[in-house]
């Protein structure tokens, strides 16, 4: 891809880069107050804007959108009508495979029952298929409407060309990553991390990772924001302590970062690119340019690729349908099964014993209550928050709140999406990177909160 230094730019290529890039920047990582919500990102104060002005309309939405996930697969399978069987948008939409079907038709089922309120107690309570209806899709809805919308200011304009160029020598040898994938990370920190697996699965598709890459990217630097942080923090009545917790987070997070990638099952990816299609990144550095000049370069080349205001819209469009369509069901089906499985069955009481012993090792108060609440994050990230009300311990509140917030795999949000995007990893790869993210972060963060409290 060097042969970048031979493309000439137009004279405004320069504006065409700072000028979307700035907004872009200003929309998805610039967050200033907002009220009684704290610090917010653009894109989160539109979405809750428009949750609050369409209210109780959004689950039924949700619900017609989940149907038109299942009846398009008929058309697409069954019927194939010819302007479905032309288009390659609707291929991508609707030419599934069976198993995504059954998934998209289970969370039909699923919401239809939440909906009407008919069927068992276990799928309808306000605690399982209600949580995922009334309360997390909501915001996704919402949220996937302004960042599919603007997410092609940050990928068509050369952002990511230029961050790539100057933080290359950082992201490789630490996290074995491009340098782009920074602002993956910045994306999902300062706003959702929801936002991070939207912005991986788009460069993903486009060639820009590999599957390697994106599955690292997906499932290490999609972190919780610091908005969500705060909801944890209240639910364990330790508000006041949130230097303390974030900066927790951040070294358990940083040491997670560098070590997944160099084991299983993220080592195990394959190093192609999805569609079987060649790399569309060359991170080399041309002789007679810095990694500044050369990220200039790159990002006016990329940027003076776009002239149509129209094809900003059609492309953002896209993303919104994609989203809405592929990842929706996808949470709506595996979030409530999760969720269902945490709050009517001792699964994950079982699965918690085993850590017992090993908190009781580290010396951690109420070890019990404690080991129960490390694994049903895998459900829902509040639960464990959730579950620590009846421990009196602030240290094992604080240490639970933490590993929920570093474990970044929880199948009602970002575990769902991850799922329901093209972002090469299936649920048994999320079982294991969850438990491995546990048993890496879990000492290190006891060992902190020890010397804190």
């Amino acid at each position: 891809m060097n042969n970048i230094e031979d493309k000439q730019v137009s004279s405004s290529a320069i504006w065409k880069f700072i000028l979307p890039s700035l907004l872009g920047i200003a929309l998805f990582m610039v967050p200033f107050p907002a009220g009684e919500d704290g610090f917010m990102i653009s894109v989160s104060v539109m979405a809750n804007w428009l949750e609050a002005f369409l209210g109780d309309a959004i689950p039924l939405i949700t619900l017609i959108l989940i149907f038109i996930s299942v009846l398009g697969v008929v058309f697409q399978k069954w019927v194939k009508p010819r302007f479905m069987m032309n288009s390659t948008f609707y291929a991508s939409l609707f030419d599934i495979s069976i198993v995504w079907f059954i998934i998209r038709t289970i969370a039909l089922v699923f919401v239809t029952m939440v909906y009407f309120q008919i069927g068992p107690a276990a799928v309808i309570d306000d605690y399982t298929g209600g949580l995922l209806l009334y309360d997390l899709l909501p915001i996704l809805f919402t949220i996937f409407l302004f960042a599919g919308l603007f997410l092609p200011l940050l990928l068509n304009f050369g952002l990511l060309e230029f961050v790539g160029a100057l933080l290359t020598k950082v992201m490789r040898p630490l996290f074995r990553l491009p340098g782009r994938s920074s602002v993956d990370a910045l994306t999902s920190w300062l706003g959702d991390g929801t936002l991070g697996v939207i912005l991986t699965n788009k460069q993903y598709e486009e060639g820009y990772y590999s599957k390697r890459e994106a599955a690292i990217i997906g499932t290490t630097f999609s972190i919780v924001s610091i908005t969500f942080s705060l909801v944890v923090l209240g639910y364990v009545e330790l508000e006041h302590m949130f230097l303390q917790f974030y900066g927790t987070i951040f070294v358990a997070g940083f040491i997670a970062a560098i070590i997944m990638p160099r084991i299983p099952p993220l080592s195990l990816k394959s190093k192609t690119y999805a569609n079987g299609q060649e790399a569309q990144l060359d991170e080399t550095i041309p002789t007679g340019y810095n990694p500044f000049s050369w990220g200039v370069k790159m990002a006016k080349v990329r940027a003076d690729k776009n002239a149509s205001v129209g094809a900003f819209f059609k492309s953002g469009f896209k993303n919104v349908l994609d989203m809405w369509i592929g990842v929706v069901p996808v949470v709506m089906a595996i979030g409530t099964l999760g969720v269902i499985i945490a709050e009517f069955t001792p699964v994950f009481t079982w699965l918690g014993a085993p850590f017992v012993p090993l908190l009781q090792l580290m010396q951690v108060p109420e070890a019990a209550a404690a080991a129960e609440t490390l694994v049903v994050g895998f459900a829902d990230m509040l639960l464990p928050a959730i579950f620590a009300g009846d421990i009196s311990s602030e240290m094992t509140r604080f240490i639970i709140a933490s590993v929920s917030v570093t474990q970044l795999i929880y199948l009602s949000e970002v575990g769902g999406v991850l799922l329901g995007s093209k972002i090469p990893v299936k649920f048994r790869d999320l079982v294991f990177i969850f438990l491995l993210r546990t048993i890496i972060t879990l000492p290190i963060i006891t060992l902190i909160a020890h010397i804190i409290f």
